[in-house]
């Protein structure tokens, strides 16, 4: 059985996901086969670009409920950058288009005089302990590229904080499913550690 699975639905260049894994020693497949997608230990939901367009692009594949039927069976998920967004319920990018409800709230656009997108080296705050985040510092630096992110009204699914302009939820989590704003494949020994936590299985399964 594949230990990970990430979900090739158009949108990005996924290999560089692919080869963050192995550089940790973990395996991972980049699939696009819904058999294979349903029989993986693990799945991870990237996302490049605009949040409508990825939803798009995974119903047309049939992936938004594929992905639904796996959460519910309690296999863990990881949704990276857009693919974090995806996880709640509603986005306000080019009109309100609807995501896929794990998480409550909505993706917003940063305000005021900021410059968007927020591209570069910034840092996470923990707010609660949590498997995702084993062995990685307080503060430690990631990568981000986005000009959109994700307001909750569940403070208790929000892992770590990060400042830019406002201090907005860039990990989260609630039971088998997680997110990350930032690229942990660009994020150096602390992206990769986030995925190994991942995928060796600090983030269980939950029972249902």
């Amino acid at each position: 059985m594949t230990r990970v699975a990430i979900i090739d639905y158009g949108v990005g260049n996924l290999r560089s996901v692919e080869k963050a894994f192995a550089a940790g020693g973990c395996e991972a497949v980049v699939s696009s086969d819904a058999g294979e997608l349903r029989e993986a230990e693990r799945l991870v939901l990237p996302g490049v670009g605009a949040f409508r367009a990825c939803m798009s692009a995974l119903h047309e594949r049939g992936f938004d409920e594929l992905v639904r039927e796996r959460v519910a069976e309690g296999t863990p998920l990881l949704g990276v950058c857009v693919g974090m967004q995806l996880l709640f319920e509603e986005s306000e990018e080019f009109g309100r288009s609807e995501g896929l409800g794990f998480l409550r709230g909505r993706v917003r656009r940063f305000g005021g005089e900021l410059r968007v997108p927020h591209i570069g080296w910034n840092q996470v705050e923990w707010r609660r302990e949590h498997a995702l985040m084993k062995g990685i510092e307080d503060g430690s630096f990631f990568y981000f590229v986005h000009s959109y992110y994700c307001e909750t009204p569940e403070p208790d699914a929000v892992l770590g904080e990060t400042e830019y302009g406002i201090k907005y939820a860039s990990v989260v989590a609630r039971g088998n499913v997680c997110g990350v704003q930032f690229h942990p494949e660009k994020s150096q020994a602390a992206g990769l550690r986030l995925l190994q936590n991942f995928a060796r299985g600090e983030v269980q399964r939950r029972e249902v």
